[in-house]
């Protein structure tokens, strides 16, 4: 498929340079030197998850406004070159309070390449199946950068310091930014467009809340990540306090985690197509709960990395069925902003966790909390399966609570035929 689409070959390009360069500045640089160089403490690591939090959640209500208003394709140019200064700040910052700082900036610019990234498909492809695909190879080839960049990571932390790994973001910022520069998608006015920022992001809220099939999957994704809210303050600890190893291990094992996110994600289209449904969603929900058990049942190092590359296979799946799920059930014109909206509520999802986590951490221990966080990922699943079962129902009839006709229905069957032509014409006028 990639061979076929340059455009999408060059965005799958700058999600991997970007993510690899990321993770390893966000897993090795901005966790490894708050735990092992400032000496961080649980509180401390909370606190500073939690400043990353909001202004994740800040940047991901901006992204996809933007996204929906100048295309993603520009916001990820701005968000991948605005990255670099903190990043640089960051590597030089003498006290912990200025790094966290730094980190904060780096997340409010940071996030929105990710909003960008899961916005492209719908600008590249037109159909159920080839959004599928689509989805799955830009979420794989994000995989592979977590998977190098965690190793690399190591790598480099381990033969000349933690701070060098900066560098590696830099770089990548730049190239993925030349990358995004180089892909040609329609960029021209939306009709939606009201002049009134205000009122485009009241309208994408309002429609992501109104239409219940949109709102299920944006709530499960919510819960995945409330979930794995515990591990931004935690599993530096983890390593450090209960398994007793050094830093690089923990890029080692998130390393192995990317190998399952690899397989996980390009494994999607061959699944059945039943996944592709609210009951496949629940269904993934429960198997990221259990793998996160998997992954902090153990503290033996051979027991984690079998955990990490189960627990990456069943992520890697979920990701792209989430985003083509919202994809599918989003109007063209709103796609940026349902694509945001997912993504503050899955830096919230993360974030609220931290408001008691150092608590229960102290009071039970952090192996313990971090289990904890995954039942209750499983458990949000099985609650939310009648739900699941409803809008499939709905799906087949042809209609979600809202009124509107849901792809791969009988009435999204007859409304396809007439659209098609302007689909096509709209793919050949941005060049691909």
């Amino acid at each position: 498929m990639l061979r076929m689409n340059r455009n999408l070959a060059l965005v799958v390009l700058a999600r991997f340079v970007s993510r690899l360069g990321g993770v390893a500045v966000w897993i090795i640089g901005t966790f490894g030197m708050a735990a092992y160089v400032f000496e961080a403490t649980t509180t401390q690591l909370a606190i500073m998850s939690a400043a990353n939090g909001v202004a994740a959640i800040t940047g991901s209500l901006v992204a996809g406004v933007l996204i929906d208003r100048y295309g993603p394709r520009k916001v990820m140019i701005g968000a991948e070159i605005l990255c670099i200064p903190p990043v640089l700040f960051m590597m030089v910052a003498p006290t912990f309070p200025l790094f966290v700082a730094g980190a904060v900036v780096f997340s409010l610019f940071g996030i929105p390449t990710w909003a960008a990234g899961a916005s492209f498909a719908p600008y590249l492809v037109e159909g159920r199946a080839e959004l599928e695909r689509a989805n799955a190879s830009i979420e794989g080839g994000s995989s592979l950068g977590f998977v190098l960049g965690t190793g690399l990571g190591a790598v480099v932390s381990g033969a000349i310091g933690m701070r060098p790994v900066f560098v590696m973001m830099v770089a990548a910022s730049a190239i993925a930014a030349t990358a995004a520069f180089l892909v040609r998608i329609d960029e021209s006015p939306r009709e939606h467009v009201s002049g009134n920022a205000w009122r485009d992001f009241t309208d994408g809220i309002s429609l992501a809340y109104s239409s219940r099939a949109i709102r299920y999957v944006i709530l499960m994704g919510t819960a995945v990540w409330f979930g794995f809210g515990g591990f931004s303050a935690l599993e530096s600890l983890f390593y450090r306090d209960v398994v007793g190893v050094g830093v690089e291990w923990m890029g080692w094992m998130n390393m192995a985690f990317g190998v399952g996110l690899i397989t996980g994600a390009t494994s999607l289209p061959r699944l059945p197509q039943s996944l592709l449904s609210a009951r496949g969603l629940a269904l993934m929900t429960f198997l990221t709960g259990a793998g996160t058990v998997l992954y902090v049942g153990s503290t033996d190092l051979r027991f984690i990395a079998a955990g990490a590359l189960v627990w990456g296979v069943v992520v890697g799946a979920f990701e792209p069925l989430l985003r083509t799920l919202l994809h599918l059930e989003s109007p063209h014109d709103f796609v940026g902003r349902i694509v945001g909206t997912a993504q503050w509520h899955r830096s919230f999802g993360e974030l609220l966790p931290l408001a008691f986590v150092p608590m229960l951490a102290a009071a039970i221990g952090i192996q313990q909390t971090l289990i904890v966080g995954g039942i209750f990922v499983s458990v949000a699943a099985v609650v939310g399966l009648g739900t699941a079962a409803a809008i499939d129902r709905d799906r087949a009839a042809g209609a979600d609570a809202s009124g509107r006709a849901l792809p791969g229905s009988a009435a999204a069957d007859e409304r396809s035929t007439d659209e098609a032509a302007a689909g096509e014409s709209r793919i050949a006028g941005s060049g691909r």
